[in-house]
This record gives C-alpha cells, sequence and structure tokens, in this order.
C-alpha cells in the first residue's frame, strides 16, 4: 500500500532507531496483537500494517484512531517493550498545517483612505471565529 503524503490515520509512536528496529521485527504479529486489543475495546480501528520511520514507528489503519485507540495501543506497545519502557513516549496522531494564501485585498481602506496594515487584518483574525488558531505568517 503507498500513500500519497502524511495521513490523519497514522499513528506515530516516537521510540530510538533502534528500539523501533527491534519492534519492527516481528511487525506482523504485533498488528494481529493491537487488532486483537482494539476488538477487545469494541473499536471500530482495524491496524493494517506497521513501518519503521526516523524516529519511532508509524501504524496505519483504517480510520482516525480516537484517544482511547491510542491510550490501547500505547498499552500493548509498552507491554511488549517491557525492559525499554521509558523510551516508548504517547502514540500521537499526524499533526499537519494548512497555509492560506490571501489575495485580492484592497491596499486601501475605504473609509479612511489609508493604507492597511498588518494589524488591521489581526483584528479582522481576532473579531471572527473562522479564524481561530490561525497566524500571520508574512507582512507583505
Amino acid at each position: 500500500m503507498t500513500t500519497k503524503g502524511p495521513l490523519q490515520r497514522q499513528v506515530i509512536v516516537p521510540m530510538n532507531n533502534d528500539l523501533a528496529r527491534k519492534f519492527i521485527k516481528n511487525s506482523s504479529m504485533h498488528v494481529i496483537n493491537i487488532n486483537h486489543a482494539l476488538k477487545a475495546i469494541k473499536s471500530n480501528t482495524i491496524a493494517d500494517f506497521i513501518c519503521a520511520e526516523d524516529k519511532g514507528i508509524i501504524i496505519m489503519t483504517n480510520c482516525v484512531s480516537s484517544s482511547s485507540d491510542l491510550q490501547e495501543i500505547e498499552k500493548y506497545i509498552k507491554n511488549s517493550l517491557s525492559s525499554d519502557i521509558e523510551q516508548v513516549l504517547s502514540p500521537k496522531l499526524l499533526q499537519s498545517k494548512s497555509y492560506l494564501k490571501i489575495v485580492g485585498i484592497l491596499y486601501i481602506n475605504q473609509k479612511t483612505n489609508s493604507c492597511i496594515s498588518s494589524d488591521n487584518i489581526k483584528n479582522v483574525f481576532k473579531n471572527n471565529h473562522l479564524f481561530n488558531d490561525i497566524i500571520l505568517a508574512s507582512k507583505l
């Protein structure tokens, strides 16, 4: 299975490279056991496969994992690597950033006949709930 880019269906479990290689040796057995653990908590999530990446392992699932799924995956991984439990961090879903390029803004404010500044745009962002968690990256 190939993917074009990062997906939200990827569960990332940070750990060092040696531990990831050790874990990935029995990846097919781990997929079976993770699916058994997820089925035990009546989750609809199914692990498809596990691969090692630069800073840990990635578990591909059929859907976006819930927090209870992540807790169950963490519990299974920590139990299977019990001697290195402190080196395994909590699983995370992929975090990505989107960028919005604003085009077509008038350069002159019609009311005051002065140039629109980045402060004017920041005020619009603050006063509109659609722009929560948006940061102005460039002041061009």
